[in-house]
């Protein structure tokens, strides 16, 4: 085995999972999914380490991105993902736990609910641990812009987050 096959079987086991659910979320269906990132990391083989290490996440997450897009375009309709991603579980636990788990899972489809620039930033962002320069790269816009787009998704996050929430429901099943 070359180095440069060791460089790519230790890129592809540290960015599968990640692109994977990054072209997951933009396409609504696993398989698509898992074709996109395989054309990424096939495009990868054909890359000189040189020109991609050092930036390979952005990279990465650039050729996902735009694959992505270009199944999205041949659709010709862009599908919306469930709103919800997690459902909290039913069984007793700890409050704090059962809080986190519902906080995620509300957090998770108030996300969903952005518009679709400031959604991808968001998740970029806090899914993946992108910096705004990455993001930025990624998605072809500017960091000012990425900044604008995420200031908003989570004001708007933040907005949803201490709306006043009805308990009435969790409460029938508690008697």
């Amino acid at each position: 085995m070359t180095a440069n096959d060791q460089w790519i079987r230790e890129t592809v086991e540290r960015f599968e999972k990640s692109l994977t659910t990054y072209a997951w979320r933009m396409l609504g269906d696993l398989e698509s999914a898992r074709d996109v990132v395989q054309e990424t990391f096939m495009r990868l083989c054909g890359q000189r380490r040189a020109a991609v290490d050092g930036h390979a996440a952005q990279w990465l997450f650039t050729v996902c991105r735009s694959r992505a897009l270009d199944v999205l375009r041949h659709r010709r309709i862009a599908r919306e993902r469930p709103v919800a991603t997690h459902t909290p579980s039913r069984q007793p636990g700890p409050p704090g736990v059962c809080e986190a788990r519902e906080t995620a899972a509300l957090v998770a489809a108030f996300v969903e609910q952005l518009p679709p620039s400031q959604r991808e930033v968001v998740r970029l962002k806090f899914q993946h641990g992108m910096s705004y320069q990455q993001i930025a790269d990624i998605t072809g816009l500017s960091v000012g812009n990425v900044g604008f787009l995420m200031h908003h998704g989570i004001k708007s996050l933040r907005a949803r987050l201490t709306e006043p929430v009805s308990h009435a429901a969790s409460s029938e099943h508690h008697s």
